[in-house]
């Protein structure tokens, strides 16, 4: 915990930690067992009531600092996680210090978490490094922070090296690592967990790592396979249903999806089975890419009716997508106008591009103007606005358009898995450690194309 060198305590600047003191073991081990002191604290954190967790805290280090041990700071820490709170958050850290309370494990891994879920994975980072015998639930933290955080691709770079470093793999690495791979469309490094795990006598496939290889080999194209577990699966929660149901919509069987969605409102095992948002979200998908318009609005009202759900910005958009893959565009721009939800790039630019395959010039000019709102220059609005003008015939302004942008464009990217790795690429990209052999190959097959006939 180098990296963690001085704080304030609380915003009243009254106490500040400049050093951190080391206890002997025996004095570590006596904060293990949790005293009566550290009942209110735990209180709050169950209740969640905001901000006591904190106050009950502060009222300790002032009366009675020494009745505080590491249960203490451990609840306090599960409040700022749960909450998402930074700055108690680093503050607590602080105090983990002060009182020499970092060698202990289940606090560092704690603060792995509670960075995470403040979006630092960098320091959740540092704070793994800070610890000198990593366990698995560690390894595991860390992994969770960057997939959370938007960084899969991180998350299983750290799985390969618990693999290379004989890591112990357990059922919560194995599911975190799964959900990675669906992210990245990971195929062959799932199927290898998946292997392993069937493998792996001291493994019990339970609900959540059930759950998480449905999802990998649904986002990962293998839908059948998705399916088949999916049906074999002999107990089903909400997520299980969920996840096969969006796996559906994301493969275009909006007929199969609507069918579950349907099923899984009529079980009545120990408990009736609510959907969530996220169901939702995969219905209203599979009535986009099936066309289905009159039967999306049925559900988008349904889901605010029946099931007192609020629509976020995803389920607008998903509507949106169904008014446009539809051809009802001017719907689309009334629904977006009428949003009871901030509007934001996506939503119009999915109206622009549906403006840009129907060639409808008038309706595109409007929405590329809300979109100068939001950003001025976007290459891909203007490679849209560049089609809807050659659709109408209006060259001089599609060449204008074509111009500006090649003065400006970065190279997109592009990413594929060999060998359970996953590489990127952009064009003419000089910085891969293959180059040579990529582009040999590259001019081979241009070699062959050419000799059948096929020009530049």
């Amino acid at each position: 915990m180098r990296f963690f060198k001085r704080i304030s305590l609380d915003q009243k600047g009254a106490v500040y930690l400049h050093s951190t003191p080391h206890q002997n073991k025996t004095q570590l081990h006596s904060h293990l067992k949790p005293r009566k002191s550290n009942q209110t604290c735990k209180g709050v954190l169950i209740s969640n009531s905001s901000g006591k967790s904190l106050s009950s805290l502060r009222r300790l280090l002032r009366k009675s600092p020494s009745s505080i041990d590491s249960y203490s700071v451990m609840y306090v820490i599960k409040y700022c996680s749960q909450n998402s709170c930074s700055a108690e958050g680093k503050q607590t850290h602080a105090l983990v210090l002060k009182f020499g309370f970092d060698p202990i494990i289940f606090l560092q891994t704690a603060l792995i978490r509670m960075y995470s879920s403040i979006g630092n994975p960098v320091d959740a980072h540092k704070m793994f490094d800070e610890i000198p015998f990593k366990n698995s639930i560690a390894w595991t933290a860390l992994m969770s922070a960057y997939i959370h955080n938007q960084n899969p691709k991180m998350g299983l770079r750290l799985f390969k090296r618990m693999q290379m470093g004989h890591v112990k793999l357990d059922g919560i690495t194995l599911t975190v690592a799964l959900s990675a791979c669906a992210d990245l469309g990971a195929l062959e490094m799932g199927q290898w967990i998946h292997f392993y795990i069937l493998h792996e006598k001291q493994l019990t496939v339970d609900l959540s790592m059930s759950n998480a290889l449905i999802d990998m080999y649904a986002k990962c194209g293998k839908i059948r396979i998705a399916r088949r577990l999916y049906d074999n699966a002999i107990e089903k929660d909400l997520t299980t249903w969920t996840c096969m149901i969006v796996g559906h919509a994301l493969h275009g069987q909006a007929k199969e999806a609507l069918k579950l969605f349907t099923q899984m409102k009529e079980t009545k095992n120990n408990s009736l089975i609510l959907p969530n948002d996220v169901t939702f979200l995969g219905v209203l998908m599979a009535c986009s890419h099936g066309g289905m318009v009159e039967e999306g609005k049925k559900q988008f009202r349904c889901m605010i009716r029946d099931y007192k759900l609020k629509p976020s910005i995803s389920h607008y958009g998903c509507m949106v997508d169904l008014f446009c893959r539809a051809g009802l565009l001017e719907e689309a721009c009334g629904f977006i106008l009428g949003m009871k939800v901030p509007q934001n790039m996506v939503v119009w630019r999915t109206l622009l591009a549906a403006c840009g395959l129907h060639g409808n010039f008038e309706l595109g000019i409007k929405v590329r103007r809300k979109l100068m709102d939001f950003e001025a220059n976007n290459d891909g609005d203007q490679v849209i606005m560049s089609n809807i003008y050659a659709s109408n015939g209006m060259w001089n302004e599609k060449i204008m358009v074509r111009n500006r942008i090649k003065k400006r464009r970065d190279p997109g990217c592009s990413s594929i898995e060999v060998g359970s790795e996953i590489n990127e690429f952009v064009s003419a990209d000089n910085d891969h450690v293959q180059k040579n052999e990529i582009y040999e190959i590259l001019q081979s097959l241009i070699k062959n194309i050419k000799s059948y006939g096929y020009e530049d």
